[in-house]
């Protein structure tokens, strides 16, 4: 039996490319070559694979991970790094992802290969075709170009995204391209923000992550479910730090702090219950113990919330047991405050209009 090898970069292009491939090709073993160093960040690249391997376990399609050297893809890019999509950059990437894939096809005792570049409406099939017949006359190997995105490519493709509840990723996969697209956007590049902590944050790489492994172990165990949208106001802090009495010191600020100018300074105004308000911004300190008291938790410094914190929506409900919903107040867990104390905050933070995936389980 003949084999081709299948350089795939995502589900999304490369679930109903394999499904025409084996109707046109049904005698050939059909191997998947999972191989995008281009891929950033690293969470995104796990997320990606993590979809193809979902999907090719559907098709009944072996799948090999290739090796994840974003170091070299950095290197051979060197000075591309502005090129627009479909540009010289992508040409690099092309004859990187298919000269490897090559090799891979070389080294199973294939005679074919190809890739599901050639599904994705971002990339020139022009570009692949000429790089693929290229390397096929180099290694002896014939590249099969197929067009299944002309016509009603595109719907079908789409009908098998959701029909098999696949993660529909909303950039190529390069920084580079990423970071132009959300200058475009006017948008926060939030994949590129992850914390420290073990808190996953809303519609984050992690969250999705988290999210796709639980449609894996549904879709195993033969569950009935959806996959819904949800849209929502998302939050990122940037940065933050207070000072009391010209002192830096350990704080926790609360999901949903923002302030508008991002530093001032202010007084406590009074202290009631352990909770200090101040007399701008509505800024709330709460002592270490009172947050022990509204969480059910036993903190013994604001330190240790910083390493292992709540997660986001334990977090969320906290805050809700200070202020209203809609409120954008700062709130912030101290180790302890005094009536006297004079208070500096500087915070960047940011809340914007996002859309996010929830799976809803039928039965």
């Amino acid at each position: 039996m003949s084999k081709i090898v299948v350089q795939i970069c995502c589900s999304v292009d490369s679930h109903y490319f394999l499904e025409c491939l084996r109707e046109d090709f049904p005698q050939d073993e059909i191997i998947g070559f999972f191989y995008n160093p281009n891929i950033h960040p690293y969470g995104e690249y796990m997320l990606r694979l993590k979809d193809v391997e979902f999907s090719c376990k559907k098709l009944g399609i072996d799948l090999i991970d290739g090796l994840y050297d974003i170091n070299k893809w950095y290197e051979i890019t060197k000075g591309y790094e502005n090129e627009p999509e479909k540009g010289n950059r992508c040409t690099i990437c092309f004859d990187d992802r298919l000269d490897v894939t090559a090799l891979k096809a070389k080294e199973l005792k294939a005679d074919k290969f190809t890739t599901t570049l050639l599904m994705s409406p971002l990339k020139s099939q022009e570009k692949l075709k000429i790089i693929g017949d290229k390397l096929g006359v180099q290694n002896a190997l014939e590249f099969i170009y197929k067009d299944y995105r002309s016509g009603s490519g595109g719907i079908n493709q789409s009908l098998a995204v959701k029909n098999n509840r696949l993660y529909r990723q909303n950039y190529c996969g390069c920084i580079y391209a990423l970071n132009a697209q959300r200058e475009a956007q006017n948008r926060l590049c939030d994949e590129l923000i992850s914390l420290i902590t073990k808190q996953i944050l809303p519609n984050s790489i992690e969250y999705r992550l988290s999210l796709f492994e639980q449609r894996d172990k549904l879709s195993d165990n033969g569950k009935e479910f959806f996959i819904k949208k949800v849209d929502f106001i998302n939050y990122r802090i940037l940065s933050g730090l207070l000072k009391i009495n010209k002192i830096a010191v350990p704080s926790y600020i609360l999901a949903y702090s923002y302030l508008k100018n991002q530093k001032t300074n202010a007084k406590v105004e009074f202290i009631k219950n352990s909770t200090a308000y101040l007399n701008k911004n509505g800024i709330i300190l709460i002592a270490i113990e009172k947050f022990n008291e509204l969480t059910n938790r036993s903190y013994k410094s604001v330190k240790e919330l910083l390493t292992n914190p709540l997660s986001f929506e334990e977090e969320v409900r906290a805050r809700r047991e200070i202020l209203e919903d809609f409120s954008l107040s700062p709130v912030i867990i101290v180790d302890s405050i005094k009536q006297d104390d004079a208070i500096e905050l500087a915070l960047n933070a940011t809340y914007f209009s996002d859309t996010k995936e929830e799976i809803e389980i039928i039965s």
